[in-house]
């Protein structure tokens, strides 16, 4: 099957941030055939990925070809696999902006995520 994905991407998709932004990646891939699949972490295909929701909530999670990636590596992956987005991937992997772009995620932007998506779940009803 030549279009299996070889690509898959686990991410929030309740949070808006991560949602907003990965379904853009989504429709792109969609709309050029690219084989992407994109899991949401808070569905059940998410067991397929081993991790727990409060591990995959934490990060982006990319799987190509066996190997899991999370964090600015990951989006190197991802946009690495789509022709537009390409060029991004070269210019944040070089080694100076790579350093500074995973400095910037794993210590505000994750973290500052990931406090957002717990503030939203304990504010959540009570089922």
């Amino acid at each position: 099957m030549e279009n299996a994905p070889k690509t898959a991407v686990l991410f929030n998709a309740d949070c808006p941030v991560c949602n907003f932004e990965i379904r853009h990646y989504a429709r792109y891939a969609a709309a050029k055939g690219l084989p992407i699949r994109f899991d949401d972490l808070n569905s059940t295909a998410r067991e397929g990925w081993g991790l727990d929701a409060d591990t995959a909530a934490r990060r982006l999670y990319v799987l190509h070809d066996g190997r899991l990636t999370s964090g600015i590596p990951a989006f190197l992956v991802l946009w690495a696999e789509m022709p537009r987005y390409r060029w991004v991937a070269r210019v944040v992997g070089l080694p100076g902006i790579r350093h500074a772009a995973s400095a910037v995620y794993d210590h505000v932007l994750a973290p500052l995520i990931y406090r957002w998506h717990l503030r939203r779940q304990a504010a959540r009803p009570k089922a």
